[in-house]
């Protein structure tokens, strides 16, 4: 946009300043020009536009009028047109400009407001232009850096080359992706990733400290995946400087795709790796390449971790990139794999168990951390003497994890063997072992239940969980003990188990365990 006071420097025009306003007031952006001689111009001025007038109106209002009406308009000024008939400009519109604080420019009887129109008009086509050629320039330079690797560092650089502003780019888990000419506490980043996680995400935050930021929304096929941000409100921002940021903020989203297709094609592979080792057989050949590629030794000793969340949602979005980052982070290489009830990481490691849990609860604490309000668990499945002794220390893990889930405010992490012998002896097992165990035991209550409609295993399971106890167990129920007792009775009936016994009761734990692992 342009300002009265480059219109003042064109010699051209022979303006002169009557009233300069407030201060500052000549410098500030003029939208465009407006030439009227209607008394109240204030329903046809737009903001910031310029009123050129010969004073017409002066039989049908007073100069104070006509300033007032322009000033509620929030125009950028007058601009009074002399004439023959009036070779001065009225002295009475002058005190009124003062009085307001309308800038009041003069222009001389020999110049047409046509030549200031003409003049705003070559002025806006010069910085359109300008702009333009910047815009292009620029996405030369933005689409270089992406072909290139730069990343998101690398826009950030292009963008600071026209436009020295504070920015920086984080994704919708809160991690900082790239920044220049700011920097972000914890918090603050947790506020941006809230804030995306809204429907619509915000175009404004508040940072604190930071005061507010413009937010330019980076994603792929439609999804919100980061945003740039930049630590000014758009109020004071320039059109230059907003265009700028949406420019860039769409490139970003193209750094953001190809992330996107790398991260799905390196979790199918480790989902893969993960299918290889559990079915075993001809696929066990394929398991140590499938291991370099991911930079891990499968020659050396390899252990296997897994994490999940406390409660009813075991992963979330995003949990699988935050374990590869603090593997990554550590220096340890490592395959992570995510399931929809965990997520797997196989890594080298040539240490004990007892050096394992410190790095292990590190894990659990960054994951808490990046997923504020959950509790994350993580299981150590212990560790292999190469690829061929992996699917017993990934059973092992899973199931520890699976066991941490349900167990409220226990530990956040725990070794296959913390967790008792009959884990133990089960986690050595396949998977058609503890389904044929499960069955033997549990497939005349299930039928029962199927056909009935019924609740015996629900009911065997709140026993043997509350110890025997047969009022704890009725209130968790919400039953009376009679009919308590006659669930017994019937589970006892149909498995030849008696509920009573020491011998049975092991034989029902342990089909329930197996079916829970199978």
């Amino acid at each position: 946009m342009f300002t009265l006071a480059s219109l003042l420097e064109d010699e051209s025009l022979g303006l002169r300043v009557l009233v300069p306003g407030p201060p500052g007031a000549l410098e500030e952006p003029v939208a465009w020009v407006h030439n009227t001689e209607l008394p109240d111009p204030s329903g046809y001025v737009r903001r910031r536009e310029l009123v050129l007038t010969n004073g017409l109106w002066d039989d049908r209002i007073e100069a104070a009028g006509f300033v007032a009406n322009v000033r509620r308009a929030r125009a950028a000024g007058i601009v009074f047109g002399l004439r023959p008939e009036r070779p001065a400009t009225p002295e009475d519109l002058a005190a009124a400009c003062r009085a307001a604080g309308v800038p009041l420019l003069e222009i001389a009887a020999d110049v047409p407001f046509t030549a200031i129109s003409e003049a705003v008009a070559t002025r806006y086509a010069e910085e359109r232009q300008g702009a333009l050629v910047g815009m292009v320039r620029r996405g030369d330079a933005l689409a270089t850096a992406i072909s290139r690797g730069a990343g998101a560092s690398g826009v950030l650089r292009v963008l600071r080359r026209d436009h020295e502003l504070p920015l920086a780019v984080i994704d919708r888990m809160g991690r900082l992706l790239a920044s220049a000419g700011t920097e972000l506490d914890a918090a603050q980043l947790h506020t941006v990733a809230t804030g995306l996680t809204r429907r619509p995400p915000p175009l404004e935050l508040d940072l604190g400290a930071a005061g507010r930021a413009a937010l330019y929304l980076v994603g792929a096929v439609g999804d919100v995946d980061a945003a740039l941000i930049c630590l000014r409100p758009v109020s004071e921002l320039t059109r230059l400087e907003q265009d700028a940021l949406d420019q860039a903020a769409r490139f970003l989203s193209l750094e953001v795709a190809k992330q996107q297709a790398v991260q799905a094609i390196e979790l199918r592979f480790a989902s893969e790796l993960l299918e290889m080792v559990l079915s075993g057989g001809s696929r066990d050949a394929e398991v140590p390449g499938r291991l370099r590629a991911f930079g891990v030794d499968p020659e050396g000793p390899l252990s296997v971790w897994t994490t999940a969340f406390a409660g009813p949602e075991a992963t979330l979005p995003g949990l699988a990139e935050v374990v590869g980052e603090f593997f990554a982070a550590a220096g340890v290489p490592v395959v992570v794999a995510a399931g929809s009830q965990d997520v797997v990481a196989v890594l080298s490691w040539r240490h004990g168990e007892r050096e394992a849990a410190p790095l292990a609860e590190r894990l659990a604490s960054t994951v808490g951390e990046r997923f504020p309000g959950r509790r994350a668990v993580v299981g150590l499945g212990g560790t292999a003497r190469g690829p061929a002794g992996l699917r017993e220390p990934l059973i092992r893990s899973r199931e520890v994890c699976r066991t941490l889930r349900r167990g409220g405010a226990g530990p956040a992490v725990r070794t296959f063997a913390e967790l008792g012998p009959h884990r133990l002896l089960l986690g050595t097992q396949n998977a058609a072992a503890l389904r044929t165990l499960a069955d033997g035991v549990l497939a005349p209550i299930r039928e029962h239940d199927a056909r009935r409609g019924g609740e015996l295993e629900t009911t065997l399971r709140a026993f043997l969980d509350h110890d025997g106890h047969w009022q704890a167990t009725a209130a968790a129920l919400r039953v009376h003990v009679n009919t308590l007792r006659n669930r017994l009775a019937k589970i006892g009936e149909l498995t030849g188990r008696d509920t009573a016994r020491t011998a049975d009761r092991v034989d029902l734990f342990l089909a329930l365990r197996a079916a829970d692992m199978a």
